[in-house]
């Protein structure tokens, strides 16, 4: 079998690609220092990665967030492209340069505590969270990372040989138990986490879109008139494949389908009309990409 090697995937400067990508590394730059500078560090919430560290330097020894994020980012990221490789590109470098700078001006600019939220600390981290979700998804789009923790994850996944997710978990874990030994509060491990959570739950919609349409399994032996049924009464397509029955080794059709959520009931209405047996799987379409959906393009674009 021959060996092939897929390039890295490189935008024609001044394209509408390379625009859009440069684009979405600014605007996430922004909106991630936004939540640096307006929700975590405030409230000496410490999400995990560089900035985690980076906020209790400032609250323990003055230091600019920004900039004590990017004496840490700048070595880190060095260190990686020796031991990775060409991994982290101009991009990156660009999107934590960016974070830094974004985040220690609306720090000057606007103080220390722009909403004056108080003791409202939970709100803080829900709404932090949910703020650098949206920044991070838009920079993972742009097809860069944000740095930090995911740099040293990679280098320390690379000689530990323990997955790249979970040294990340470890990685961030350690920083917010440092913001606990830190300050002092058992509190602050507690919204940090939850911070992370929402975080990475924002990313992956950011990341994977929309989409209120679900994935529906149906194995029938009535497969001819449920086909018939979701064809032309409920105006969709769908793909039936061979299956066999773990049990009784006996062959069957499966149907597969995608549909919009609305049409659940009427399509659950027909299916017990003509087979009250059917075996039924309904799934979550997190983003569906396509013909008669969303096309590849546009996901790109």
């Amino acid at each position: 079998m021959a060996n092939f090697i897929i390039n890295p995937i490189k935008d024609k400067i001044l394209s509408k690609e390379w625009i859009m990508s440069y684009f979405y590394l600014i605007i996430g730059a922004f909106i991630l220092a936004l939540g640096y500078a307006f929700f975590m560090t405030p409230y000496k919430i410490t999400p995990g990665g560089i900035y985690g560290i980076s906020i209790v330097l400032h609250h323990k020894f003055g230091f600019p967030v920004g900039m004590a994020a990017l004496c840490f980012n700048l070595p880190l990221t060095l260190i990686g492209l020796k031991l990775l490789g060409p991994r982290f590109g101009v991009k990156t470098f660009m999107g934590f340069i960016l974070t830094a700078l974004f985040t220690d001006g609306l720090i000057y600019f606007l103080g220390n505590d722009p909403l004056n939220l108080h003791d409202e600390v939970l709100l803080a981290s829900i709404f932090g969270g949910v703020v650098m979700g949206v920044g991070v998804g838009l920079i993972f789009k742009s097809r860069a990372s944000s740095g930090g923790s995911d740099v040293l994850a990679s280098i320390l996944a690379k000689y530990t040989k323990i997955p790249l997710g979970k040294q990340l978990m470890i990685v961030d874990s350690c920083i917010v138990l440092v913001g606990f030994l830190a300050f002092q509060d058992w509190k602050i491990p507690l919204y940090s986490w939850l911070t992370i959570f929402i975080m990475g739950k924002v990313i992956d919609m950011i990341l994977q879109g929309f989409s209120d349409d679900k994935i529906i399994f149906i194995i029938s032996e009535k497969s001819e008139e449920l086909r018939k049924s979701i064809i032309y009464n409920l105006k969709c397509g769908g793909t039936i494949f061979q299956a066999k029955g773990m049990y009784t080794k006996e062959e069957k059709d499966v149907l597969f389908t995608v549909m919009n959520r609305r049409a659940i009931p009427d399509l659950q209405k027909y299916i017990f009309q003509i087979d009250p047996e059917a075996f039924i799987t309904i799934a979550d379409a997190h983003e569906i990409l396509g013909k008669g959906f969303k096309s590849l393009q546009e996901k790109i674009n």
